[in-house]
């Protein structure tokens, strides 16, 4: 049964979420603050947590930076802020999704399922044996390790799925909607999202949006990942032409 932490501080919201989570089959425990969340975290190997914003003793948005530092748990954050330029610093900072307070059972149901399928199709997504190369980028799916010019990338857990994803397709446009689906695993969803990543992991790459290396937009297109030069390869290490 998948493991849930839910890090909330108002008894009665947590109290209901524990209850649906555990209709639900799931098997649940529960903190009310920031610290205590930290240290089930450094612990317990959660499927999946959980957080509030407003905690008592650490804003929910520092709670993700120090939950980043030490585990790449999914995290869903539920808030009752709608404020779009805070939603998009969290899922800069590592949040896997977000729902707004109040939301309905099924609601967090659906992303809950999204997130956990996600989790568990990223190990062996695309040949996890393969280690692909593309240019100077040489990605490790099966230890979940990129490097780039031989420096090893310190990505999230989303901006790797993303980045081995688009690597082995090199050179091929893969649209929005396919990035949302094989990537987030739903059949709808923000493009925020995906510019949100795609600006986070070009940073991490040495580029811009406006001078890219590797990652290229094509504006009401989609995406591609190739080489500079546009040679694009994407063999395993030991089977290139």
């Amino acid at each position: 049964m998948p493991s849930v932490l839910v890090v909330e501080d108002d008894q009665f919201v947590r109290s209901a979420l524990i209850r649906h989570l555990t209709e639900a089959s799931h098997t649940v425990r529960s903190v009310g603050t920031a610290l205590e969340a930290l240290r089930e975290v450094a612990h317990i190997r959660f499927d999946v947590v959980i957080l509030d914003l407003g905690l008592p003793d650490l804003d929910g948005a520092e709670a993700l930076k120090m939950l980043r530092g030490i585990t790449d748990v999914p995290v869903i954050i539920a808030t009752a802020r709608d404020d779009e330029a805070e939603i998009v610093r969290l899922l800069n900072d590592g949040a896997d999704d977000y729902l707004t307070k109040p939301f309905s059972p099924e609601h967090l149901s659906a992303r809950m399922s999204a997130v956990l399928r996600r989790s568990r199709s990223s190990a062996d997504e695309t040949s996890p044996s393969r280690v692909i190369q593309v240019g100077g980028l040489s990605i490790d799916p099966l230890r979940r390790q990129a490097e780039l010019d031989g420096h090893r990338l310190d990505l999230t857990r989303r901006e790797f799925d993303l980045l081995a994803f688009l690597a082995g397709r090199p050179g091929v446009v893969v649209p929005r909607k396919e990035l949302l689906a094989e990537v987030w695993q739903q059949s709808y969803g923000d493009d925020q999202t995906i510019d949100v990543h795609l600006s986070w992991l070009r940073r991490k790459l040495g580029e811009t949006a406006a001078r890219p290396r590797y990652l290229h937009t094509l504006r009401g297109v989609g995406v591609k990942l190739e080489p500079p030069g546009g040679q694009a390869d994407g063999q395993p290490n030991g089977h290139r032409p």
